[in-house]
Protein backbone atom coordinates (compact mmCIF):
# COMPACT_ATOMS: atom_id res chain seq x y z
CA UNK A 1 0.00 0.00 0.00
CA UNK A 2 1.39 3.43 -0.97
CA UNK A 3 1.20 6.91 0.49
CA UNK A 4 -0.93 8.02 -2.47
CA UNK A 5 -3.42 5.26 -1.64
CA UNK A 6 -3.53 6.33 2.02
CA UNK A 7 -4.07 9.94 0.98
CA UNK A 8 -6.96 8.91 -1.29
CA UNK A 9 -8.52 6.71 1.42
CA UNK A 10 -8.29 9.53 3.96
CA UNK A 11 -9.84 12.02 1.53
CA UNK A 12 -12.81 9.71 0.93
CA UNK A 13 -13.74 9.76 4.62
CA UNK A 14 -15.03 7.11 7.00
CA UNK A 15 -17.63 4.68 5.67
CA UNK A 16 -19.08 1.22 6.18
CA UNK A 17 -15.75 -0.24 5.02
CA UNK A 18 -13.32 2.30 6.47
CA UNK A 19 -12.55 3.71 9.92
CA UNK A 20 -9.85 6.16 11.09
CA UNK A 21 -7.99 6.10 14.41
CA UNK A 22 -5.59 8.82 15.48
CA UNK A 23 -3.16 6.29 16.96
CA UNK A 24 -2.78 2.68 18.03
CA UNK A 25 -3.75 3.84 21.51
CA UNK A 26 -7.24 3.19 20.13
CA UNK A 27 -6.38 -0.34 19.00
CA UNK A 28 -9.18 -1.92 21.04
CA UNK A 29 -11.76 0.24 19.25
CA UNK A 30 -10.00 -0.47 15.96
CA UNK A 31 -10.17 -4.24 16.50
CA UNK A 32 -13.86 -3.90 17.31
CA UNK A 33 -14.34 -2.11 13.96
CA UNK A 34 -12.49 -4.91 12.17
CA UNK A 35 -14.78 -7.46 13.85
CA UNK A 36 -17.83 -5.54 12.62
CA UNK A 37 -16.38 -5.35 9.11
CA UNK A 38 -15.69 -9.10 9.09
CA UNK A 39 -19.39 -9.62 9.75
CA UNK A 40 -20.29 -7.39 6.80
CA UNK A 41 -18.37 -6.57 3.62
CA UNK A 42 -14.85 -6.28 5.01
CA UNK A 43 -12.86 -3.07 5.18
CA UNK A 44 -9.84 -1.35 6.72
CA UNK A 45 -8.80 0.59 9.83
CA UNK A 46 -6.16 3.29 9.38
CA UNK A 47 -4.15 4.13 12.52
CA UNK A 48 -2.55 7.56 12.19
CA UNK A 49 -5.47 9.28 10.48
CA UNK A 50 -7.74 11.68 12.35
CA UNK A 51 -11.54 11.36 12.11
CA UNK A 52 -11.65 14.39 9.79
CA UNK A 53 -9.33 12.59 7.33
CA UNK A 54 -6.10 14.44 8.14
CA UNK A 55 -3.11 12.11 7.83
CA UNK A 56 -0.91 12.64 10.90
CA UNK A 57 0.90 9.30 11.30
CA UNK A 58 2.57 8.07 14.48
CA UNK A 59 5.77 6.44 15.64
CA UNK A 60 5.58 2.76 14.73
CA UNK A 61 7.91 0.02 15.91
CA UNK A 62 7.79 -3.75 15.83
CA UNK A 63 6.39 -3.56 19.36
CA UNK A 64 3.58 -1.28 18.09
CA UNK A 65 2.64 -3.82 15.43
CA UNK A 66 2.74 -6.63 18.02
CA UNK A 67 0.34 -4.69 20.27
CA UNK A 68 -2.14 -4.30 17.45
CA UNK A 69 -1.78 -7.96 16.49
CA UNK A 70 -2.35 -8.97 20.11
CA UNK A 71 -5.60 -7.00 20.21
CA UNK A 72 -6.75 -8.60 16.95
CA UNK A 73 -6.23 -12.02 18.56
CA UNK A 74 -9.30 -11.18 20.62
CA UNK A 75 -11.38 -11.78 17.49
CA UNK A 76 -12.93 -15.25 17.17
CA UNK A 77 -12.83 -17.29 14.97
CA UNK A 78 -9.15 -16.36 14.41
CA UNK A 79 -8.40 -13.99 11.52
CA UNK A 80 -5.18 -12.95 9.83
CA UNK A 81 -5.59 -9.44 8.44
CA UNK A 82 -3.14 -7.67 6.17
CA UNK A 83 -1.06 -5.14 8.16
CA UNK A 84 0.82 -2.49 6.17
CA UNK A 85 3.20 0.22 7.39
CA UNK A 86 3.17 3.34 5.20
CA UNK A 87 5.75 6.07 5.77
CA UNK A 88 4.53 9.66 5.95
CA UNK A 89 6.48 12.88 6.59
CA UNK A 90 8.49 13.49 9.75
CA UNK A 91 9.55 9.86 10.20
CA UNK A 92 6.01 8.87 11.16
CA UNK A 93 3.92 6.03 9.73
CA UNK A 94 0.31 5.05 9.12
CA UNK A 95 -0.63 1.51 10.09
CA UNK A 96 -3.28 0.07 7.74
CA UNK A 97 -5.10 -3.10 8.87
CA UNK A 98 -7.39 -4.67 6.23
CA UNK A 99 -9.84 -7.60 6.22
CA UNK A 100 -12.16 -9.12 3.65
CA UNK A 101 -15.72 -10.24 4.44
CA UNK A 102 -15.31 -13.21 6.75
CA UNK A 103 -16.15 -16.73 5.68
CA UNK A 104 -16.80 -17.92 9.26
CA UNK A 105 -19.35 -15.38 10.43
CA UNK A 106 -20.38 -14.42 13.02
CA UNK A 107 -17.11 -13.05 14.44
CA UNK A 108 -16.78 -11.80 18.00
CA UNK A 109 -14.34 -9.48 19.71
CA UNK A 110 -13.70 -10.42 23.34
CA UNK A 111 -16.91 -12.47 23.27
CA UNK A 112 -19.20 -9.85 21.68
CA UNK A 113 -20.36 -9.81 18.05
CA UNK A 114 -20.62 -6.53 16.14
CA UNK A 115 -21.92 -5.43 12.76
CA UNK A 116 -21.08 -2.38 10.72
CA UNK A 117 -23.88 0.16 10.30
CA UNK A 118 -22.69 3.17 8.37
CA UNK A 119 -19.62 4.43 10.23
CA UNK A 120 -20.58 2.81 13.55
CA UNK A 121 -20.02 -0.59 15.12
CA UNK A 122 -23.28 -1.91 16.55
CA UNK A 123 -23.54 -4.92 18.87
CA UNK A 124 -25.43 -7.80 17.27
CA UNK A 125 -28.65 -8.86 18.94
CA UNK A 126 -28.88 -12.47 20.05
CA UNK A 127 -31.48 -13.09 17.33
CA UNK A 128 -29.19 -11.72 14.62
CA UNK A 129 -26.18 -13.63 15.97
CA UNK A 130 -28.15 -16.89 15.88
CA UNK A 131 -29.37 -16.18 12.34
CA UNK A 132 -25.85 -15.55 11.04
CA UNK A 133 -24.59 -18.66 12.82
CA UNK A 134 -27.34 -20.77 11.23
CA UNK A 135 -26.38 -19.40 7.80
CA UNK A 136 -22.76 -20.37 8.35
CA UNK A 137 -23.59 -23.88 9.51
CA UNK A 138 -26.06 -24.22 6.65
CA UNK A 139 -23.34 -23.40 4.13
CA UNK A 140 -21.09 -26.06 5.65
CA UNK A 141 -23.69 -28.84 5.87
CA UNK A 142 -27.07 -28.24 4.24
CA UNK A 143 -30.07 -30.41 5.10
CA UNK A 144 -30.83 -31.10 1.42
CA UNK A 145 -27.42 -32.68 0.71
CA UNK A 146 -27.50 -35.13 3.60
CA UNK A 147 -28.05 -38.81 2.77
CA UNK A 148 -31.69 -39.96 2.90
CA UNK A 149 -31.24 -43.02 5.09
CA UNK A 150 -33.49 -45.94 4.20
CA UNK A 151 -34.48 -44.58 0.79
CA UNK A 152 -33.75 -45.93 -2.69
CA UNK A 153 -34.73 -44.96 -6.24
CA UNK A 154 -37.59 -47.50 -5.99
CA UNK A 155 -39.24 -45.21 -3.40
CA UNK A 156 -39.43 -42.29 -5.82
CA UNK A 157 -41.89 -41.29 -8.53
CA UNK A 158 -40.14 -42.69 -11.63
CA UNK A 159 -42.51 -41.01 -14.08
CA UNK A 160 -41.89 -37.61 -12.53
CA UNK A 161 -38.15 -38.18 -12.74
CA UNK A 162 -38.40 -39.04 -16.44
CA UNK A 163 -40.75 -36.10 -17.04
CA UNK A 164 -38.18 -33.78 -15.48
CA UNK A 165 -35.48 -35.13 -17.78
CA UNK A 166 -37.61 -34.83 -20.91
CA UNK A 167 -38.68 -31.29 -20.09
CA UNK A 168 -35.08 -30.29 -19.31
CA UNK A 169 -33.93 -31.72 -22.67
CA UNK A 170 -36.74 -29.91 -24.49
CA UNK A 171 -35.74 -26.61 -22.90
CA UNK A 172 -32.05 -27.16 -23.57
CA UNK A 173 -31.21 -27.20 -19.87
CA UNK A 174 -30.21 -30.87 -19.69
CA UNK A 175 -28.17 -32.85 -22.19
CA UNK A 176 -29.70 -36.14 -23.25
CA UNK A 177 -27.87 -38.82 -21.20
CA UNK A 178 -28.98 -41.61 -23.55
CA UNK A 179 -30.81 -43.44 -20.77
CA UNK A 180 -34.16 -43.12 -19.04
CA UNK A 181 -33.24 -45.16 -15.95
CA UNK A 182 -34.32 -43.17 -12.85
CA UNK A 183 -31.11 -43.80 -10.94
CA UNK A 184 -28.96 -42.57 -13.83
CA UNK A 185 -31.12 -39.46 -14.16
CA UNK A 186 -30.82 -38.79 -10.42
CA UNK A 187 -27.04 -39.03 -10.64
CA UNK A 188 -27.03 -36.56 -13.52
CA UNK A 189 -29.12 -34.14 -11.44
CA UNK A 190 -26.66 -34.39 -8.55
CA UNK A 191 -29.22 -36.07 -6.29
CA UNK A 192 -27.04 -39.04 -5.29
CA UNK A 193 -23.85 -39.32 -3.28
CA UNK A 194 -22.06 -42.47 -4.39
CA UNK A 195 -24.90 -45.03 -4.23
CA UNK A 196 -27.07 -43.15 -1.72
CA UNK A 197 -30.00 -40.81 -2.37
CA UNK A 198 -29.85 -37.29 -0.97
CA UNK A 199 -32.71 -35.74 0.97
CA UNK A 200 -33.27 -33.31 -1.93
CA UNK A 201 -34.25 -36.30 -4.09
CA UNK A 202 -36.92 -37.29 -1.55
CA UNK A 203 -38.32 -33.75 -1.42
CA UNK A 204 -38.41 -33.55 -5.22
CA UNK A 205 -39.62 -37.04 -6.13
CA UNK A 206 -40.57 -39.02 -3.01
CA UNK A 207 -43.80 -41.04 -3.35
CA UNK A 208 -46.55 -39.87 -1.04
CA UNK A 209 -47.02 -43.36 0.45
CA UNK A 210 -43.37 -43.38 1.59
CA UNK A 211 -43.03 -39.84 2.91
CA UNK A 212 -44.60 -40.49 6.30
CA UNK A 213 -43.45 -40.54 9.01
CA UNK A 214 -39.88 -39.52 8.09
CA UNK A 215 -40.68 -36.53 5.89
CA UNK A 216 -43.79 -34.97 7.42
CA UNK A 217 -42.53 -31.53 6.31
CA UNK A 218 -43.32 -32.41 2.67
CA UNK A 219 -46.71 -30.89 3.40
CA UNK A 220 -48.98 -28.35 1.72
CA UNK A 221 -51.81 -26.78 3.73
CA UNK A 222 -54.49 -24.92 1.76
CA UNK A 223 -57.55 -23.12 3.05
CA UNK A 224 -60.29 -20.78 1.86
CA UNK A 225 -61.59 -18.63 4.68
CA UNK A 226 -64.89 -16.80 4.83
CA UNK A 227 -64.25 -13.08 5.25
CA UNK A 228 -60.90 -11.54 6.15
CA UNK A 229 -59.94 -13.52 9.23
CA UNK A 230 -59.08 -17.14 10.09
CA UNK A 231 -62.39 -17.66 11.81
CA UNK A 232 -64.46 -19.84 9.48
CA UNK A 233 -63.38 -22.30 6.78
CA UNK A 234 -65.07 -22.67 3.42
CA UNK A 235 -62.48 -25.25 2.36
CA UNK A 236 -59.54 -26.73 4.28
CA UNK A 237 -57.20 -29.45 2.99
CA UNK A 238 -53.75 -30.91 3.53
CA UNK A 239 -51.57 -32.78 1.05
CA UNK A 240 -48.39 -34.78 1.54
CA UNK A 241 -46.37 -35.27 -1.61
CA UNK A 242 -43.22 -34.48 -3.53
CA UNK A 243 -42.40 -30.96 -4.64
CA UNK A 244 -43.86 -31.21 -8.14
CA UNK A 245 -47.12 -32.69 -6.85
CA UNK A 246 -47.51 -29.97 -4.20
CA UNK A 247 -46.61 -27.33 -6.80
CA UNK A 248 -49.52 -28.42 -9.00
CA UNK A 249 -51.97 -28.97 -6.14
CA UNK A 250 -51.43 -25.43 -4.86
CA UNK A 251 -52.24 -23.97 -8.27
CA UNK A 252 -55.33 -26.13 -8.70
CA UNK A 253 -56.58 -24.98 -5.32
CA UNK A 254 -56.23 -21.36 -6.34
CA UNK A 255 -58.05 -22.03 -9.59
CA UNK A 256 -60.87 -23.60 -7.57
CA UNK A 257 -61.24 -20.54 -5.35
CA UNK A 258 -60.18 -17.56 -7.46
CA UNK A 259 -62.97 -15.16 -8.34
CA UNK A 260 -63.09 -13.76 -11.86
CA UNK A 261 -64.28 -10.21 -12.57
CA UNK A 262 -66.03 -10.09 -15.95
CA UNK A 263 -66.99 -7.07 -18.03
CA UNK A 264 -67.78 -6.13 -21.64
CA UNK A 265 -65.88 -3.52 -23.64
CA UNK A 266 -67.34 -1.40 -26.43
CA UNK A 267 -66.91 -3.00 -29.84
CA UNK A 268 -66.27 -6.50 -28.43
CA UNK A 269 -68.79 -9.32 -28.22
CA UNK A 270 -66.66 -11.42 -25.88
CA UNK A 271 -66.61 -10.81 -22.15
CA UNK A 272 -63.23 -9.77 -20.71
CA UNK A 273 -62.36 -11.91 -17.70
CA UNK A 274 -59.98 -10.56 -15.06
CA UNK A 275 -58.90 -12.98 -12.31
CA UNK A 276 -58.60 -11.75 -8.74
CA UNK A 277 -54.87 -12.62 -8.75
CA UNK A 278 -52.16 -13.14 -11.32
CA UNK A 279 -51.82 -16.93 -11.74
CA UNK A 280 -48.25 -16.49 -12.98
CA UNK A 281 -47.27 -14.44 -9.92
CA UNK A 282 -48.85 -17.05 -7.65
CA UNK A 283 -47.04 -19.83 -9.51
CA UNK A 284 -43.72 -18.04 -8.90
CA UNK A 285 -44.55 -17.58 -5.21
CA UNK A 286 -45.17 -21.31 -4.79
CA UNK A 287 -41.95 -22.19 -6.64
CA UNK A 288 -40.01 -19.79 -4.40
CA UNK A 289 -41.57 -21.28 -1.30
CA UNK A 290 -40.46 -24.78 -2.35
CA UNK A 291 -36.90 -23.67 -3.17
CA UNK A 292 -36.30 -21.37 -0.19
CA UNK A 293 -38.15 -22.94 2.74
CA UNK A 294 -36.53 -24.56 5.75
CA UNK A 295 -36.88 -28.35 5.43
CA UNK A 296 -34.84 -29.03 8.56
CA UNK A 297 -37.89 -28.19 10.68
CA UNK A 298 -39.88 -31.42 10.71
CA UNK A 299 -43.10 -29.69 11.75
CA UNK A 300 -43.03 -27.15 8.93
CA UNK A 301 -45.06 -26.78 5.72
CA UNK A 302 -46.08 -24.52 2.87
CA UNK A 303 -49.40 -22.76 3.35
CA UNK A 304 -51.87 -21.14 0.96
CA UNK A 305 -54.60 -19.10 2.62
CA UNK A 306 -57.28 -17.40 0.51
CA UNK A 307 -59.45 -14.70 2.09
CA UNK A 308 -62.10 -12.42 0.62
CA UNK A 309 -59.61 -9.58 0.14
CA UNK A 310 -56.19 -11.27 -0.16
CA UNK A 311 -54.19 -14.45 -0.57
CA UNK A 312 -51.10 -15.43 1.42
CA UNK A 313 -48.40 -17.97 0.60
CA UNK A 314 -46.35 -18.90 3.67
CA UNK A 315 -43.25 -21.06 3.97
CA UNK A 316 -41.21 -22.09 6.98
CA UNK A 317 -37.91 -20.34 7.60
CA UNK A 318 -36.63 -16.77 7.49
CA UNK A 319 -34.97 -14.28 5.17
CA UNK A 320 -31.23 -14.96 5.10
CA UNK A 321 -27.99 -13.54 3.70
CA UNK A 322 -28.96 -9.97 4.58
CA UNK A 323 -32.09 -9.93 2.41
CA UNK A 324 -35.01 -7.79 3.54
CA UNK A 325 -38.60 -7.63 2.23
CA UNK A 326 -37.67 -4.40 0.48
CA UNK A 327 -34.39 -5.59 -1.07
CA UNK A 328 -36.09 -8.64 -2.60
CA UNK A 329 -38.02 -6.31 -4.91
CA UNK A 330 -34.77 -4.72 -6.11
CA UNK A 331 -32.16 -6.38 -8.38
CA UNK A 332 -30.26 -8.93 -6.28
CA UNK A 333 -28.11 -12.01 -6.61
CA UNK A 334 -29.58 -15.46 -6.24
CA UNK A 335 -29.02 -17.09 -2.85
CA UNK A 336 -31.49 -19.99 -2.61
CA UNK A 337 -31.57 -21.69 0.77
CA UNK A 338 -31.79 -25.02 -1.07
CA UNK A 339 -29.66 -24.57 -4.22
CA UNK A 340 -29.83 -28.25 -5.22
CA UNK A 341 -33.64 -28.30 -5.15
CA UNK A 342 -33.67 -24.93 -6.95
CA UNK A 343 -31.34 -26.26 -9.67
CA UNK A 344 -33.78 -29.08 -10.49
CA UNK A 345 -36.69 -26.62 -10.61
CA UNK A 346 -34.63 -24.49 -13.00
CA UNK A 347 -33.85 -27.43 -15.27
CA UNK A 348 -37.51 -28.39 -15.26
CA UNK A 349 -38.37 -24.88 -16.46
CA UNK A 350 -40.38 -23.91 -13.40
CA UNK A 351 -38.07 -21.08 -12.39
CA UNK A 352 -36.41 -19.13 -15.16
CA UNK A 353 -33.57 -17.02 -13.82
CA UNK A 354 -32.30 -17.27 -10.27
CA UNK A 355 -32.57 -13.99 -8.36
CA UNK A 356 -35.53 -12.81 -10.49
CA UNK A 357 -38.46 -14.58 -8.81
CA UNK A 358 -39.72 -11.73 -6.65
CA UNK A 359 -39.16 -9.21 -9.46
CA UNK A 360 -41.23 -11.38 -11.80
CA UNK A 361 -44.00 -11.70 -9.20
CA UNK A 362 -44.19 -7.91 -8.96
CA UNK A 363 -44.08 -7.43 -12.74
CA UNK A 364 -46.82 -9.97 -13.43
CA UNK A 365 -49.06 -8.47 -10.76
CA UNK A 366 -48.64 -4.96 -12.16
CA UNK A 367 -49.26 -6.22 -15.73
CA UNK A 368 -52.53 -7.72 -14.48
CA UNK A 369 -53.55 -4.35 -13.02
CA UNK A 370 -52.96 -5.49 -9.45
CA UNK A 371 -50.79 -4.11 -6.63
CA UNK A 372 -47.32 -5.54 -6.15
CA UNK A 373 -47.23 -8.39 -3.63
CA UNK A 374 -45.93 -7.77 -0.13
CA UNK A 375 -43.35 -9.89 1.69
CA UNK A 376 -43.67 -10.26 5.46
CA UNK A 377 -41.45 -11.90 8.05
CA UNK A 378 -43.35 -13.51 10.91
CA UNK A 379 -41.94 -15.80 13.63
CA UNK A 380 -40.82 -19.00 11.92
CA UNK A 381 -42.05 -18.17 8.42
CA UNK A 382 -41.95 -15.86 5.41
CA UNK A 383 -45.26 -14.76 3.88
CA UNK A 384 -46.01 -13.42 0.40
CA UNK A 385 -49.29 -11.49 0.43
CA UNK A 386 -51.31 -10.75 -2.73
CA UNK A 387 -54.14 -8.22 -2.64
CA UNK A 388 -57.25 -9.29 -4.54
CA UNK A 389 -58.80 -7.35 -7.39
CA UNK A 390 -61.71 -5.39 -5.95
CA UNK A 391 -63.44 -3.95 -9.01
CA UNK A 392 -66.19 -5.57 -11.05
CA UNK A 393 -68.61 -8.35 -10.26
CA UNK A 394 -67.46 -11.93 -10.14
CA UNK A 395 -68.83 -14.37 -12.65
CA UNK A 396 -68.93 -17.29 -10.25
CA UNK A 397 -67.75 -18.54 -6.90
CA UNK A 398 -65.11 -20.98 -8.05
CA UNK A 399 -62.95 -21.33 -11.13
CA UNK A 400 -63.69 -25.02 -11.50
CA UNK A 401 -67.44 -24.44 -11.84
CA UNK A 402 -67.64 -21.53 -14.25
CA UNK A 403 -67.33 -22.15 -17.97
CA UNK A 404 -65.92 -18.64 -18.61
CA UNK A 405 -62.91 -19.53 -16.47
CA UNK A 406 -61.99 -22.65 -18.39
CA UNK A 407 -59.43 -20.97 -20.73
CA UNK A 408 -57.56 -19.56 -17.72
CA UNK A 409 -57.56 -22.96 -16.03
CA UNK A 410 -56.31 -24.63 -19.23
CA UNK A 411 -53.57 -22.04 -19.57
CA UNK A 412 -52.42 -22.62 -15.98
CA UNK A 413 -52.32 -26.40 -16.37
CA UNK A 414 -50.39 -26.20 -19.63
CA UNK A 415 -47.90 -23.79 -18.06
CA UNK A 416 -47.14 -26.53 -15.55
CA UNK A 417 -47.16 -29.44 -18.00
CA UNK A 418 -47.12 -28.53 -21.72
CA UNK A 419 -47.53 -32.18 -22.76
CA UNK A 420 -51.07 -32.55 -21.37
CA UNK A 421 -53.62 -33.85 -23.88
CA UNK A 422 -57.21 -32.71 -24.31
CA UNK A 423 -58.60 -35.81 -22.48
CA UNK A 424 -56.15 -35.20 -19.63
CA UNK A 425 -57.15 -31.53 -19.40
CA UNK A 426 -60.82 -32.51 -19.42
CA UNK A 427 -60.22 -34.97 -16.57
CA UNK A 428 -58.29 -32.40 -14.53
CA UNK A 429 -60.96 -29.72 -14.90
CA UNK A 430 -64.01 -32.00 -14.92
CA UNK A 431 -65.09 -30.59 -18.28
CA UNK A 432 -66.14 -32.17 -21.54
CA UNK A 433 -63.53 -32.52 -24.26
CA UNK A 434 -65.64 -30.20 -26.42
CA UNK A 435 -65.34 -27.46 -23.78
CA UNK A 436 -61.57 -27.96 -23.66
CA UNK A 437 -61.32 -27.74 -27.46
CA UNK A 438 -63.27 -24.46 -27.36
CA UNK A 439 -61.01 -23.06 -24.64
CA UNK A 440 -57.88 -24.00 -26.60
CA UNK A 441 -59.29 -22.44 -29.78
CA UNK A 442 -60.00 -19.22 -27.87
CA UNK A 443 -56.47 -19.17 -26.42
CA UNK A 444 -54.87 -19.78 -29.79
CA UNK A 445 -56.97 -17.06 -31.44
CA UNK A 446 -55.90 -14.59 -28.74
CA UNK A 447 -52.25 -15.68 -29.27
CA UNK A 448 -51.86 -16.85 -25.70
CA UNK A 449 -51.19 -20.45 -26.68
CA UNK A 450 -49.39 -22.10 -29.60
CA UNK A 451 -48.87 -25.71 -30.59
CA UNK A 452 -45.33 -26.97 -31.17
CA UNK A 453 -45.02 -30.17 -33.20
CA UNK A 454 -47.66 -32.69 -34.30
CA UNK A 455 -50.83 -33.68 -32.45
CA UNK A 456 -49.05 -36.78 -31.19
CA UNK A 457 -45.66 -36.14 -29.64
CA UNK A 458 -45.90 -32.36 -29.72
CA UNK A 459 -46.46 -29.92 -26.86
CA UNK A 460 -48.08 -26.60 -26.02
CA UNK A 461 -46.28 -23.31 -25.40
CA UNK A 462 -47.90 -20.67 -23.19
CA UNK A 463 -47.24 -17.08 -24.28
CA UNK A 464 -46.76 -14.75 -21.31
Amino acid sequence: MTLDAITAFAASGESETQEFKRSTGQRREGARALCAMLNCRGGRVLFGVEPNGRVVGQQVSDHTVDEVAQEIRGIEPPVFPAIDRIAVEGGREVLAVSVTAGHSQPYTHHGRAYRRVGTTNQPMSREEYNRVLVERLHAESRWEIEVATGWSAADLDAEEIRRTLEEGIRLGRIGDPGTREPEAILRGLGLMKKDALLRAAVVLFGRADRLLPGYVQCLLRVARFRGREKAEFIDNRQFHGHAFDLFQRAQRFLLDHMSIAGHFEPGRMERVDEPAYSPLAFREAIANAICHRDYANGGSSIGVAVYDDRMEVSSSGALHFGFTPRSLFEPHESRPWNPLIASVFYRRGIIETWGQGTLRMAAWSVEAGLPKPEILEIPGAVVVRFVARTTGKTTGKTTGKTTGKTPLAVLQLLANDPTLTVPQLAAHLERSELTIHRAIRSLRESERLIRIGPAKGGHWEVID
